[in-house]
């Protein structure tokens, strides 16, 4: 694993080449396929509000966003046996990186203003106001008191092509600023349509 100068942009490498999920096959981010991406979200604790009510709009549109050619792949900060049990529903891979490894390597980071940011008081009102809706039906597991990694991770998105290159980009700003479903197909879209770099012709 690479560690990056920076942030990383579009046109950097990843600086992994595969990823271990909680449940499934590792996940290659280098493939054969031209018109297939990865989508990496970086998520905060297991059971945090404003994650899983984003991980839901995910979701209901998990077909649409497989059909645009895009795999979903999800990193939260905690263990895997406190991320286990929020794992129900969740079709896409799940990587448990309690060491902040990947974070590192990504250049993901955590900030108070994570929760202290003003354009995330209504999103998080509205996460735990749903979350504790949830609680109550029997239908979400709490996160835990003091969750490995704390509770003031970013998030942040990357879109990634079968040649390992980052295609897009975001690094949050605050819990809730992450790219919303129509702007990562959006994404996919622009994608598919960039001519790939033609091949060095040799000299001489």
């Amino acid at each position: 694993m690479r560690m990056p100068r920076g942030l990383l942009k579009p046109g950097s490498s990843a600086p992994v080449q595969t990823l271990d999920p909680l449940i499934g096959p590792p996940v290659a981010v280098l493939g054969p396929d031209p018109a297939r991406l990865v989508h990496l979200q970086f998520r905060r604790f297991a059971g945090c509000p404003v994650c899983h009510l984003h991980l839901r709009s995910v979701v209901r549109r998990y077909e649409e966003i497989a059909a645009a050619g895009v795999r979903e792949v999800v990193v939260f900060h905690s263990p895997p046996e406190e991320l286990r049990p929020h794992l129900d529903g969740l079709p896409f891979p799940v990587v448990a990186d309690p060491d902040k490894l990947l974070y590192t390597a990504f250049g993901v980071e955590s900030t108070p203003r994570a929760l202290l940011a003003p354009r995330a008081w209504g999103p998080m009102v509205r996460a735990v106001l749903v979350g504790t809706w949830g609680l109550l039906r029997g239908r979400e597991k709490p996160p835990v008191l003091r969750p490995r990694g704390g509770r003031f991770g970013l998030p942040a998105d990357f879109l990634i092509g079968s040649d390992g290159r980052i295609v897009a980009a975001k690094y949050g700003e605050h819990v809730d600023d992450q790219w919303s479903v129509d702007q990562l197909l959006a994404l996919a879209a622009a994608a598919s349509h960039t001519p790939a770099p033609a091949p060095a012709t040799p000299a001489g």
